[in-house]
C-alpha cells in the first residue's frame, strides 16, 4: 500500500521546530507549490538539494468545484525557489514520460 507524504515527514527531516514565523521574517521568501500528485521523492530532492523550509497551507484549488484543502509548500529565497521550480518541472516530466 502506497503511504501518503505528510508535512511531519519533512519536518523531521528539517528537523525545525520553530513556532509561529513573524510577518517580518518573511520578507523576501517564495513558497513553492507542490502539485497534488507529486510523488514523495521529488519532494524529498526538492527539501534537501535546495535547502528549502516545508510548510503546509490552505489553498483554493479549483478541479470540478472550487475547493480548499491543505498543500505542501517549501520556502526560500526567490533564487532558489526558481531553481527548485524548474528541478520541479524537470523532474515531473522525466516521471510521467516514465524516464525515471
Amino acid at each position: 500500500m502506497v503511504r501518503k507524504l505528510q508535512i511531519e515527514d519533512l519536518e523531521r527531516i528539517k528537523d525545525e521546530a520553530e513556532g509561529d514565523t513573524e510577518a517580518g521574517e518573511l520578507e523576501g521568501l517564495y513558497d513553492l507549490i507542490i502539485p497534488p500528485g507529486t510523488p514523495s521523492y521529488i519532494v524529498y530532492d526538492l527539501v534537501e538539494e535546495f535547502d528549502l523550509e516545508p510548510l503546509q497551507r490552505k489553498i483554493k484549488v479549483n478541479i470540478v468545484e472550487c475547493d480548499e484543502r491543505e498543500l505542501i509548500v517549501l520556502r526560500g529565497t526567490l533564487e532558489v525557489v526558481q531553481a527548485a521550480e524548474k528541478f520541479l518541472h524537470d523532474e515531473l516530466e522525466a516521471w510521467v514520460n516514465g524516464d525515471k
